[in-house]
């Protein structure tokens, strides 16, 4: 894969490790994110993969932005590096299969910005995670200001923008950001085993939640509810569908094994 991101895949379990790796602090320069969005569209089309994990390693998920690169920059240098980095983030957003963030150490900026592509984000106890880009006179570059008020509503995500605060994973937790906090040595293990939970589950199906949820919420209720009739109807196309529901007959629910198709 890239020089500094990589999908490691564990075909056991059907669990893609989508893997930030430029030491020491996993920074995140231009590169970084176009290694990102190669890394998501590999995730995505590889069938070995029914889940992804997005991890920086057991001691810092991502510090942000790789400030001294931003500090040379230009207007006409940012203009095409806010397309680059929203392209690379848009591509992990959009993996048509559950993506959970397990988040180690410090989750800022940029970081930040990443684990909020994720469904959902598992934190170590001792994790801090912030959006501290006002303290140098900037505001979130890679869907931030977007992202967080849509998952922890707009009041909590101006406070965070505004203030650059560090929060703890505990706080975190409490306003919806993080889905769950574990010991640090535990995170990455945990995101596995949940993503795994949903690796052989009926994939079209979860890729129709995930279109039908992440689509409609930017709508209003009436394209929303459109986006969720087309999505729900043409599952009766898939072979999941019907192994889910003769399953159902023949042996109750929850005993189907899919195939994804």
């Amino acid at each position: 894969m890239g020089e500094f991101v990589h999908l490691e895949i564990d075909e056991s379990n059907k669990v893609g490790t989508i893997r930030l790796d430029r030491p020491p602090v996993n920074a995140l320069n231009f590169q970084v994110f176009r290694e990102i969005g190669e890394a998501a569209e590999a995730a995505t089309a590889d069938a070995r993969v029914g889940a992804v994990v997005v991890w920086g390693g057991p001691k810092i998920f991502a510090a942000g932005a790789d400030v001294k690169q931003l500090s040379t920059a230009s207007y006409q240098d940012m203009a095409g590096f806010a397309q680059l980095l929203h392209a690379g983030v848009s591509k992990l957003a959009a993996i048509p299969k559950v993506v959970i963030a397990a988040i180690n150490g410090y989750a800022l900026g940029g970081g930040c910005e990443i684990a909020l592509c994720a469904d959902f984000r598992v934190a170590a106890d001792n994790a801090q995670i912030g959006v501290p880009e006002i303290l140098l006179g900037i505001i979130p570059g890679a869907g931030g200001t977007q992202r967080l008020p849509r998952i922890v509503g707009v009041s909590k995500a101006k406070e965070m923008i505004y203030s650059g605060r560090f929060y703890r994973a505990s706080e975190c937790q409490e306003f919806g950001l993080v889905d769950a906090v574990y010991p640090a040595d535990e995170v990455y293990r945990k995101a596995v085993e949940m993503a795994a939970a949903y690796s052989r589950g009926p994939l079209q199906a979860i890729r129709a939640a995930k279109t039908a949820i992440d689509h409609g919420i930017q709508v209003d209720l009436a394209n929303g509810l459109a986006i969720e009739q087309q999505a729900f109807a043409a599952l009766f196309a898939t072979e999941d569908q019907k192994l889910g529901m003769s399953t159902f007959f023949e042996k109750g629910p929850g005993k189907a094994v899919f195939t994804g198709r």
